[in-house]
């Protein structure tokens, strides 16, 4: 049961939570949207957030600059 869009219906659902990981989704939304454990996501899907430290680090250096201008 192929389509276009994948060989197996799960390949969709791996496609969707690796997406929103890399996209920078907090891991336990992820994981409660996916129906894992955080423990589990993060055991099955650990390479798609680990790219995700210069996203962090923007966020963080954003944060701390609205800090310093209130």
């Amino acid at each position: 049961m192929g389509s276009a869009l994948a060989k197996r219906p799960y390949d969709l659902r791996h496609t969707a939570v690796s997406t929103w990981l890399a996209s920078g989704v907090d891991p336990q939304t992820v994981a409660r949207r996916a129906g894992h454990s955080v423990m589990v996501l993060f055991r099955v899907y650990a390479k798609f957030i680990a790219d995700s430290d210069e996203a962090a680090n923007a966020r963080i250096s954003a944060r701390l600059g609205e800090r310093g201008t209130a």
